[in-house]
């Protein structure tokens, strides 16, 4: 009899460091194609209206600069001749006017004056230069004289030394910012226009990528992509995705036929050896050899088409509580197994409930063989369950010898023959390998870890579910 003891809540291990590798990969956040494309050509058409409006200032720099010494120049010229034709009494009544009129006053020079020259930029360069020659190398052009901003021109009338004050647009234009508007502008469209180009090529990618996620999940019938694109590479690639995806089904259609008449081509000849085995064979030793060996067989059998199982499953609300109690009840009568449980009660899992008692009966079955204790022939096995969040960890624990971690790696591998440790038993090395590839079938995560204190632990993650039978679940 299986000894079957249900102990108080008790820390469950931590899980092993390859789940927890996984769950990090699917957790990480990672950059979209859309998101890669769209920073790429945003950068580039920013960029490109940002280059374009820079040489567009360059070249218009020279002809602006050009056209505002003229006005300054003319400006002077007018000022300097008027003010030296008229009269001492005309000439205050005169500046009064220009400063009125014209919004440009004409104030003496002095050596004491505090003058702050404009900054050595392209554009005041180019004026200051085109004002030397047109009124002379002595000219001098200042931004702020005596701490009173503008634009200051430094000319002589008769060997005396003036300014004339007007204001900094003439060389400063009032719609300078305008650039910065328009510059917006583009950047904006150009944005615009990187979300469009980056969606137009991201959208059949999209469908490609959720197509082939339908063809690795065994839905061959929502994988159909649309065989009309206006775009011809595109087409071509939907064409060539449709065509294999209807030879995957096939194929799948054709092995599953195959594995059904395997199956029945198979146990009945082995149900006759059987049936002959018990009838004809006289030594009782050689007849329980030989049935061993035809049950053997058929488990192998089983075992393949486990594997070869199709990969779509419906999952339900599964009670655990439920599927543990039906995969003891298998080795229930054997005597050398002790199971120590603890489950809460009423948990819930997203499974195929056949599935889930297949997984379970094959990690029980898996400990049975190989997880005996040193000391006694007897395997003690730890059942422990916990809920996290939407999720739920099962520990399959047994006290065994354990696996090197060379093996260990290889365990889930199909075929795979580990050391002598824990493959003292005959099988076709799949039952661990069907272990994890129902598991992920239903959404959830396997892993092999050797345990601190000795022994191998089974750690599975499944989706948690409600309680169907509870009154708020309806």
């Amino acid at each position: 009899m299986v000894s079957v003891q249900v102990t108080s809540p008790a820390p469950l291990e931590t899980a092993p460091a390859p789940l927890e590798m996984r769950q990090a990969v699917a957790s990480r956040v990672r950059l979209s194609l859309f998101w890669r494309t769209f920073f790429l050509l945003a950068l580039l058409l920013v960029g490109s209206a940002v280059a374009w409006v820079q040489t567009f200032r360059v070249i218009e720099t020279a002809p602006q600069g050009t056209q505002s010494a003229q006005q300054i120049a003319s400006l002077v010229n007018l000022s300097r001749a008027a003010l030296v034709h008229a009269d001492a009494i005309a000439r205050v009544s005169l500046i009064k006017q220009l400063a009125e009129l014209e919004g440009v006053r004409v104030l003496p020079r002095e050596v004491t004056d505090k003058v702050v020259s404009f900054d050595n930029n392209l554009q005041t360069t180019h004026v200051t230069n085109e004002l030397r020659t047109r009124l002379g190398k002595d000219t001098l052009m200042a931004r702020e004289v005596n701490g009173e901003p503008g634009l200051w021109v430094g000319f002589v009338i008769e060997g005396d030394a003036y300014w004339l004050l007007t204001d900094l647009s003439r060389i400063i234009p009032v719609a300078g910012k305008t650039w910065l508007i328009w510059l917006l502008i583009a950047a904006a469209l150009s944005l615009a226009g990187a979300a469009l180009i980056a969606r137009l090529i991201n959208r059949p990618l999209k469908a490609l990528s959720f197509a082939a996620s339908r063809v690795k999940d065994g839905n061959f019938e929502a994988s159909h992509l649309d065989e009309t694109a206006v775009t011809s590479e595109i087409r071509e690639v939907n064409v060539g995705f449709n065509r294999m995806a209807a030879q995957l089904a096939k194929i799948e259609q054709d092995r599953a036929v195959m594995l059904a008449g395997i199956s029945h081509d198979l146990r009945t000849p082995l149900a006759r050896l059987r049936l002959e085995t018990e009838m004809s064979v006289a030594d009782l030793s050689a007849r329980a050899h030989m049935a061993a060996d035809i049950e053997q067989l058929d488990s192998i059998i089983d075992k393949f088409l486990d594997y070869a199982r199709p990969d779509q499953t419906r999952l339900l609300p599964v009670c655990l509580n439920d599927v543990l109690e039906a995969s003891m009840f298998a080795v229930h009568d054997t005597g050398d197994m002790r199971i120590t449980m603890d489950v809460p009660p009423d948990v819930y899992v997203m499974a195929e409930e056949i599935e889930l008692s297949r997984v379970l009966a094959n990690l029980i079955e898996n400990a049975r063989k190989y997880g005996k204790s040193a000391h006694i022939n007897v395997t003690q096995l730890d059942i422990v369950v916990r809920t996290k969040d939407d999720w739920v960890l099962l520990k399959v624990r047994d006290h065994g010898p354990g696996v090197n971690a060379e093996t260990l790696k290889h365990l889930t591998q199909p075929f795979f023959r580990g050391d002598a440790a824990r493959t003292a038993a005959t099988g076709a090395g799949l039952g661990l390998a069907i272990v994890e590839k129902t598991v992920q079938r239903m959404g959830g995560m396997f892993a092999l870890a050797n345990t601190s204190t000795g022994g191998l632990a089974a750690h599975i993650k499944l989706r948690k579910a409600k309680n169907p039978r509870a009154p708020n679940s309806r």
